[in-house]
């Protein structure tokens, strides 16, 4: 083994990266979880996916700014350490590992329950540890490997997708034979487009950020390629057709075939679309995709979390077992280690699904957003900083800054805060406030300690 913390392979190829930023924000979220928005919006929700889309643009903008300057695995956990100080770099890399090592488990379970839909006699408990344990081999056999299975699990969602936006598309144009089409009926009857008001917008942004996290994965993978600027550039460049097409185009279409107090919406929306025009087996096929966009998801969540545990490590920020890297690239003891939680995770939802695990998916509600925080503060900080020491780095730039930074972040505090007013999400709030507290004070417990030895060992030698 070798504890080189400098050996990650470069084996991500721009059609790796390519796909993975296509298909990254394209989760079971979208699937399944848009029918309760448009149910509490109306044809509205769709300024709801607009606005959250237009933060997670500018967010990745930063993003992208900054990887261009400095690609790392360690992607905005770095950033923050540089800008911050270590501390932010500590609790955001602690925070995003632990948000994304509970998704693991979340969407293990939430396979196995598919999975359950063709073989019900299967426990789910076995069927959520075997899909982890077949996507960790994946990651532990080289980052290739986990390219090429990101790669084919982002494109059948793409193509899923796209199939589906020609689809309706066909339906509301009138091409479709034999299905007539809704026109704008659903879209101004049943209330009008603001059926709840323009107050269930802001409810729905809130709702909507999570369905987004999961675009910043591509700026963690540009560390792994042969070409990190080209990936970045790509990467941060489509984010603004990937959220147009994939997820405003997809609800533009649902809100137009559907009526928005429909329950089918509540149901499975894509589903009801496809019975419209009695495509056989649609919930079947459904299944399957949301199927892969959870198995796709897994597979990230394994490869994120342990990047972001080798760069802890790195900074002395996580026990340096898990620096080690095999031959072929691959932090083991890293992956391992986020798996290892992910196991424990599955069994409390077993043993305790109503206290310990639902605590657990609580408490990792909110770290998008403090995330996406973070993010901006430190473009703020290291925007000044490159623009003094290498402006010729900047080739992808934050438009109008400071501005739009400064407006990104008041955004950002506004939903985190609006989450304490809102009923469904108020735990989350407080949950995630009280791990983000735990966190820093565990850095400052930690960085103490440290102090402490340090006298202690000084004190020795002027004894001795």
């Amino acid at each position: 083994m070798n504890h080189s913390p400098t050996e990650l392979k470069k084996d991500l190829k721009i059609r790796h990266i390519t796909m993975i930023s296509l298909g990254g924000i394209i989760g079971a979220g979208l699937f399944v979880g848009s029918g309760s928005l448009i149910n509490m919006a109306g044809p509205a929700s769709i300024f709801s996916y607009a606005l959250a889309g237009l933060l997670v643009i500018l967010v990745m903008r930063m993003l992208g700014e900054m990887s261009m300057v400095n690609p790392s695995s360690g992607s905005f956990a770095t950033y923050a350490r540089e800008a911050l100080g270590p501390w932010a770099g500590y609790t955001i890399g602690w925070l995003y590992w632990f948000f994304w090592v509970i998704v693991i488990a979340v969407e293990a379970i939430a396979g196995a329950n598919i999975i359950q839909y063709w073989f019900p006699s299967l426990p789910s408990w076995s069927v959520s540890l075997i899909l982890t344990f077949l996507l960790t081999l994946t990651n532990l056999y080289s980052v290739k490997s986990f390219g090429e299975f990101e790669y084919w699990f982002s494109l059948i969602k793409v193509v899923s997708i796209g199939l589906f936006l020609i689809l309706g598309g066909a339906i509301i144009f009138g091409f479709f034979p034999g299905v007539e089409s809704p026109g704008t009926s659903n879209l101004m009857h049943h209330g009008g487009f603001f059926p709840n008001g323009i107050s269930a917008i802001f409810l729905g942004i809130t709702l909507v950020m999570f369905s987004f996290m999961g675009s910043e994965i591509v700026a963690t993978a540009a560390g792994e390629t042969p070409d990190p600027e080209k990936a970045i550039t790509v990467a941060t460049n489509s984010v603004i057709y990937r959220i147009l097409i994939f997820y405003l185009g997809s609800i533009l279409v649902l809100v137009t075939l559907l009526p928005w107090n429909s329950q089918d919406l509540l149901k499975s929306p894509f589903v009801s679309v496809l019975e419209m025009v009695n495509i056989p087996a649609a919930a079947q096929i459904m299944n399957f995709i949301v199927l892969t966009a959870v198995l796709s998801c897994l597979n990230s969540g394994l490869y994120t979390s342990s990047r972001m545990l080798l760069t802890m490590a790195q900074n002395g920020d996580a026990p340096r077992m898990f620096l080690k890297i095999n031959k072929k690239g691959v932090p083991v003891q890293a992956i391992l280690g986020c798996t290892v939680i992910s196991y424990i995770s599955v069994a409390f939802n077993y043993l305790s699904p109503d206290k310990i695990f639902l605590f657990l998916v609580n408490a990792s509600g909110g770290v998008a957003l403090l995330v996406y925080l973070v993010i901006a503060f430190s473009q703020l900080r290291l925007r000044r900083k490159y623009e003094k020491e290498n402006p010729g780095a900047l080739r992808i730039r934050m438009w109008l800054f400071p501005y739009l930074t400064y407006a990104t972040i008041i955004a950002i505090s506004a939903i985190f805060i609006a989450m304490a007013f809102i009923d469904s999400l108020r735990s989350q709030f407080f949950l995630t406030l009280l791990i983000a507290v735990l966190v820093v004070g565990s850095f400052f417990l930690k960085k103490n300690s440290r102090s402490a030895d340090a006298v202690s060992k000084e004190k020795k030698q002027m004894t001795i």
